[in-house]
């Protein structure tokens, strides 16, 4: 049983047997979120605005940034004080991330797991970690979230529209979606 800490967050299990001090940990698939195979420095840093809107860090957080290799420096400069993992190639992004949440000792770890993606291929990490008393948030674009990772979340964060380079130089609106 887990106790709510002031302001509706998780904090210890009631059993004593606690993780202190709470510490976040936020993966982000940024071309997923970004909506762009090759996200410019431009798409990374709305992104990253967008996305510190809605949410927020602890001092003991950790982010870190799975791209392609054609994305890395634009993720470096447009997200800084992040690691950074690289895999080119289908699903590379996914893989990397996977890989952290099944290779390091997460829920050990961390006390919540932000995932900024969409994608399906997380709905078994999400769904483990939940059980393992970890909460977890997906962070995803409005028409591109897996229902299979909605489920595993306990909440889910949309980020707003992002509004094409093209759009904003011509004045329109992006669709709603």
């Amino acid at each position: 049983m887990l106790r709510m800490t002031k302001g509706g967050k998780r904090g210890q299990p009631a059993g004593g047997r606690g993780r202190f001090p709470e510490r976040g940990l936020h993966l982000i698939d940024i071309e997923n979120l970004a909506g762009a195979a090759v996200p410019s420095f431009g798409q990374i840093r709305e992104v990253q605005g967008h996305y510190a809107g809605r949410l927020t860090f602890g001092a003991l957080d950790q982010v870190v940034i799975a791209s392609s290799h054609l994305t890395l420096l634009n993720a470096a400069l447009g997200w800084p004080h992040a690691r950074y993992r690289v895999r080119s190639g289908p699903h590379g992004a996914d893989l990397e991330l996977l890989d952290v949440l099944l290779c390091e000792d997460v829920a050990a770890r961390f006390t919540h797991v932000t995932i900024g993606s969409g994608d399906g291929a997380f709905a078994r990490a999400a769904a483990s970690l939940a059980a393992a008393d970890v909460w977890v948030t997906v962070v995803s674009q409005r028409g591109r979230l897996s229902p299979r990772l909605a489920l595993a979340a306990h909440e889910v964060i949309y980020l707003d529209a992002l509004r094409s380079v093209t759009a904003a130089l011509l004045g329109r609106e992006p669709e709603a979606a």
